[in-house]
Formats: C-alpha cells, structure tokens, sequence
C-alpha cells in the first residue's frame, strides 16, 4: 500500500524573488496524493492572495503535505551566473526541491519561454516522473499554487529578517519598488558599494556602481 502511495505522489513546484534585486531566490516544493486537500485550503497564485491569507495556507499546506525549500543567496546567484544562465540556476533548483522523495509527476511553473525544452531537460535531470512545465501553472494547478504559497511566504520572512538586520525599510526587493531601488542607491552613495543581500551582478546595481565610481563624493 505504501510504495502505490509514492507512485502516486506528484509534486508541484515554483520559485518567488527570480526577478528581485535584493534578497534571495526561494523554490518552494508540495508533494501531495490528490488535490483535494488543496483546492479544500482554497489555494491559488501567491500573487492573488494577501500576506495574512498567504501565512495561514503556508501552515495548513505544511500540515497536510511534503514541503521542500530550497534558497540561494544574493551572492551565490552572482557567482552561478558567471557560468550558468538564471534559468540554469531555477531548474537545478527546481530538480532539488523535487527529489526529495519519489514522485510520478512534477508540475513546474515554467521560467523558460519554451515549455517543451524544459520539460523535456528537468525530465532528464529527474530520470523518472513526467514532467508537465506551464507558463502560469500556479494558476492552473493547485498543487503549483501551493507551492507558490511556500516560496513566496518564505521569502517574505527572509526580507523581513534582512530589514530588521538593516533597520531600515527596504520594500519588496524588487527593482520595481521604488523603496528598493532608493535604499540601494543611498547605501552605495553613502558606502561606495552595494549593500549586503543585493544581487551585484543585475544591471541596474551595475549603473548606479558606474555612478558612484565616476562622481567625487561633493558631487551627491
């Protein structure tokens, strides 16, 4: 009965700060038998849910199935990049998040503008389950909803931690937040260096070291 249990078990998969210019890449894994617990939790996109629902379905989700986190840090994703492409890094990270237990489908968001490719190379990384990677599947599938709601959530409370450690706001970490991009260029102005947790290697981070680098510190 056990081992049909595990070849019946799918997981889903999807990743939270990919675009982010400060803070960590979190993948957040879900194994699960059937969906109905899910769609009974009311999951969904993070995306379209709001941070308080999103911490109550993050504990219910754990409850109820596997979970699987994998992070990487704002410098190790500057590293990796210098051989590797982000969408490299997403799919070994991808690949780990769903090994740890054996499943017969994994169900990815899929990062690369191609669902096929990916599909077919996380298949041969994994070597076992079927592999179904959609563009937007943390709308489609509960289980890559859930999923969502485990990355995303665990990637809030990293940016939290990082805010207290800096005292200071430092918004989502997004190079769309205003608050962000500001917070970044003041600790450059005022240090001559990016700030702890930021992703050095992202362009914009580059212009404004660029800037630091060509202007005398009367010119601020």
């Amino acid at each position: 009965m056990f081992q049909f249990l595990l070849r019946s078990m799918k997981c889903g998969v999807d990743e939270a700060g990919r675009g982010s210019v400060l803070g960590p890449l979190v993948v957040g894994a879900v194994y699960s038998e059937s969906d109905d617990v899910l769609i009974e939790i009311g999951v969904r996109d993070s995306k379209k849910l709001s941070p308080k629902t999103r911490e109550r379905m993050y504990d219910l989700i754990a409850d109820a199935c596997g979970i699987s986190i994998i992070t990487v840090s704002a410098a190790d994703i500057d590293e990796k990049r210098k051989m590797m492409s982000l969408n490299d890094i997403e799919l070994d990270m991808f690949v780990k998040a769903c090994s740890k237990m054996p499943v017969s489908a994994v169900y990815a968001d899929c990062p690369d503008v191609n669902e096929s490719a990916f599909s077919k190379e996380m298949g041969l990384m994994m070597n076992g389950p079927e592999i179904i990677a959609r563009h937007k599947a943390d709308d489609i599938f509960p289980v890559v909803s859930a999923a969502s709601i485990i990355a995303k959530v665990t990637r809030d409370r990293m940016i939290a931690d990082i805010q207290k450690e800096f005292g200071a706001d430092i918004g989502s970490g997004y190079p769309s937040d205003g608050c962000t991009m500001e917070f970044i260029e003041k600790w450059i102005k005022d240090n001559r260096c990016p700030p702890p947790y930021t992703r050095c290697s992202w362009e914009p981070v580059r212009q404004m070291m660029t800037v630091s680098k060509n202007t005398k510190i009367s010119d601020w």
